[in-house]
């Protein structure tokens, strides 16, 4: 390996070729989003949001990157457009959905980013379409969360009582003390932070056939949640390369670091070569 430096009862519906399609023309929807549509990409790029994160969080990314790459934010039930569904506390049936919803719009090449909560989602629906036989991501960008096999550093936090668990998130420092601090909006969000916590905390890794498709690696030298030598462990699951980076900031250094991570993805997506 080379290296550079955290139920909902729906049934999912199996994807119609069309589905995704108006007149030809792709339509987005509730689950795959795009805040600036870009037909002409050869490159599609799906990104799924850390614990409590919603699709907003990569709405600059479409600006940011090359216009060779389509940027489509994953919004998960309980955020943003859609809070009033609850939230999912079980990552297997949630990335069964997702894997469905990625083969509805796989009608070009696309890579994946999954930050935290997000790469672990990234990693299982991965392992999902590859038991499928369906289209891979040419490459699968697994950031600031431990390889899958490994345990948890921390104890589980989704069931403290509130002080404890607003205490925890608030040394996590992805999450404003305005927000923090303001007690009306921790009672709207509270509910979808410890459903997605508790999707992380009761996550068992189920040994399987390691993926097809490199992996691109993302860890924060200060990440005080997982280390390097913790993420740089997925190369465990892959046939392919795995290459880490590391970035100078902490567990969200999406934000701290982001024209970094930004140059990073667009270096990497251009080694993947003609499409």
């Amino acid at each position: 390996m080379r290296s550079e430096n955290l139920d909902s009862p729906f049934t999912p519906q199996q994807p119609s070729a069309d589905a995704a399609k108006v007149h030809g023309t792709i339509k987005f929807n509730d689950w795959i989003t795009c805040p600036t549509p870009n037909p002409a990409a050869p490159l599609r790029l799906f990104c799924l949001p850390f614990a409590g994160g919603g699709a907003s969080i990569f709405r600059a990314w479409g600006r940011a990157l090359s216009p060779a790459i389509e940027v489509c934010p994953i919004q998960l039930p309980g955020r943003e457009n859609r809070f009033r569904e609850p939230a999912h506390t079980d990552v297997l049936p949630l990335a069964e959905i997702l894997a469905n919803q990625i083969q509805l719009y796989a009608d070009k090449p696309f890579i994946l980013f999954g930050h935290s909560m997000g790469a672990l989602l990234a990693f299982e629906l991965t392992k999902i379409l590859q038991r499928q036989n369906a289209p891979l991501p040419l490459m699968l960008f697994l950031s600031a969360h431990r390889a899958a096999h490994l345990p948890p550093r921390r104890t589980p936090m989704h069931a403290l009582p509130d002080e404890e668990f607003i205490e925890k998130l608030r040394r996590f420092g992805g999450f404003p003390d305005e927000i923090l601090e303001h007690q009306e909006l921790l009672d709207f969000l509270l509910p979808t932070l410890r459903a997605d916590l508790t999707l992380c905390d009761s996550y068992r890794y189920i040994p399987d056939a390691p993926l097809n498709c490199p992996l691109q690696l993302y860890a924060g030298r200060q990440d005080t949640e997982v280390s390097p030598e913790e993420i740089e462990a997925w190369n465990e699951h892959t046939t392919q390369a795995a290459n880490l980076h590391v970035f100078p900031g902490g567990h969200f250094f999406l934000r701290s670091d982001a024209d970094a991570l930004m140059q990073a993805i667009a270096k990497a997506s251009a080694q993947i070569g003609p499409l």
